[in-house]
């Protein structure tokens, strides 16, 4: 079954995968699947039954048996298969993500791509999963490791991005030798649903992957399951801090990439023309609908100065349906995302910040039902306002001025959250200082979002992380295992005799 609707307009019942089939679902529950640019219904998502889920759950924990003991390099194999249909179907992908999330055709192709190169990672395991050893701790014993998987796991994932998150969660987890049950975002299912049936496609076995779909109930049946071992979120603070707090009361290991409030600092010595080009698509890029997006701009002494210069960018720059060449960005992923983000700019202006671009009122010529913000620019920002204190996820910035270096780092160790930060500027010396003593798990120099390559770990920190192990990279892999050690002692009048003429491993 193969999830196309592009070109026809029909509407798709999206189906749950379990045990390795697509199925409908029984489910008397169903949420519309909403193109933000004209509120078109492309499709509906059930919202699992509880023995839809108990068939999930008794799937993964019945292949966990088995799949756990396909070598290593069987499970990477796989992942090498699945990373060259991913870019061999990337364009379509993005064109699915165009159509139920709203984003322009080139920021839903880095979408799928970053997805790809955490696959690429995946496929080395071998590498990624070897363990330690010491010979001789004692007289004749040696003490070695092995990282083995944990069993069943489970993945939340946010509207945002549906194909770069889902693929920073499954396939590490079940190459690492566990199985995964999947819960994607209800408002873009789509794209995960492809993302699956190339997974199958590329010669997943059934049940190691399960896909069921819903919102609170379902995900608290996966908090609650004993079974459950591990699970990863990515989305807001509030979901965030709950499922962190029930999953780890149920023992379970949990980590959560939640909120942000991401500032750039711009030194007075930065390229001018370079740090505003990357401020303005840093802030209002994906329609300002990303968690390591710029919200808050930073200007040190005389680059304050430039502020003008950044609202004559501002104006330059215009959202549009996923199509246009032109459009630098969707619409809002829904209306009440668009409402909270209308909220929080007119609470600014009423708190005293000054209103330089306002996007409030912005519609795309043909496209009124859209879910439209324009770019919107405040100065005279402080630290009290909501403006400042609230995670937008919207194409507004909030430019904020000071006098030196030290002030700027100060204001940001000062922030609850730790996500992603950057600094422009042309002095290694500042550079240094920045990096070694901002409170923040990503930083970036002169780069205005600095997500880490696979190779790394996602690593937000404070308010903006819940956990011990973060995503993808190392730190993934150890999430999605268990240390086992060993330690051993071997005789030597217990060696055999005899030739052993074969090279044969196995």
């Amino acid at each position: 079954m193969r999830l196309s609707y592009l070109g026809r307009r029909i509407m798709v019942k999206v189906p749950l995968y379990i045990n390795g089939e697509m199925r409908q679902s029984e489910s008397n529950e169903w949420l519309d699947v909403v193109n933000p640019a004209n509120q078109e219904v492309l499709a509906q998502v059930p919202l699992a039954t509880d023995s839809e889920i108990d068939e999930a759950i008794a799937s993964a924990k019945e292949t966990f048996k088995t799949w756990k003991d396909v070598p290593v390099t069987e499970r990477a194999r796989i992942m090498m298969r699945y990373a060259a249909l991913l870019k061999e179907h990337h364009d379509e992908l993005a064109t699915i993500i165009c159509h139920e999330l709203g984003k322009t055709f080139e920021d839903a192709k880095g979408d799928v791509w970053r997805g790809i190169e955490v696959v690429e990672q995946a496929a080395n395991a071998p590498a990624l999963m070897m363990g330690e050893t010491v010979e001789n701790v004692a007289r004749n014993i040696d003490t070695y490791s092995y990282m083995q998987p944990l069993g069943v796991c489970a993945g939340i994932t946010p509207f945002n991005f549906p194909a770069m998150i889902p693929l920073w969660m499954f396939p590490m987890a079940i190459v690492c030798g566990n199985t995964f049950i999947l819960k994607p975002s209800e408002q873009d299912p789509l794209t995960p649903m492809r993302l699956v049936e190339l997974f199958e496609e590329a010669g997943a076995p059934k049940g190691v992957l399960q896909v069921i779909h819903g919102t609170k109930h379902q995900v608290d049946r996966i908090l609650d399951e004993p079974s459950v071992r591990a699970i990863s979120f990515v989305g807001s603070c509030g979901v965030g801090e709950y499922i962190y707090s029930r999953g780890t009361a149920n023992l379970k290991r949990v980590q959560a990439c939640v909120g942000a409030k991401n500032h750039m600092v711009i030194m007075p010595d930065a390229k001018k023309e370079r740090a505003i080009s990357n401020l303005v698509g840093a802030s209002v890029g994906a329609a300002g609908q990303r968690c390591m997006g710029i919200s808050v701009a930073v200007f040190v002494g005389q680059s304050k100065e430039w502020i003008n210069e950044l609202k004559e960018e501002f104006t330059k720059v215009r959202p549009g349906v996923w199509n246009d060449p032109e459009a630098a960005y969707g619409p809002q992923t829904s209306p009440q995302a668009k409402a909270r983000i209308l909220s929080i700019i007119e609470s600014g202006k009423a708190q005293g910040a000054t209103c330089l671009i306002d996007g409030t009122d912005f519609v795309v010529e043909g496209y009124d039902k859209g879910n439209w913000v324009g770019p919107t620019l405040f100065t005279d920002v402080t630290r009290e306002m909501d403006l400042y204190k609230e995670e937008i996820f919207g194409p507004v910035l909030a430019c904020i001025c000071v006098d030196t270096l030290e002030e700027a780092i100060q204001i940001i160790n000062e922030s609850p959250y730790g996500n992603g930060t950057s600094l422009f500027t042309a002095c290694g010396a500042a550079a240094r200082k920045f990096q070694h003593e901002i409170e923040v798990g990503q930083v970036g120099i002169n780069v205005p979002i600095p997500v880490p390559l696979p190779f790394f770990s996602f690593t937000g920190w404070k308010g903006s992380f819940y956990g011990d192990q973060h995503t993808y990279g190392k730190q993934g892999v150890r999430f999605y295992t268990e240390t086992k050690t060993i330690t051993a002692r071997w005789f030597e009048d217990d060696i055999a005799t005899g030739p052993n003429m074969s090279i044969n491993l196995r």
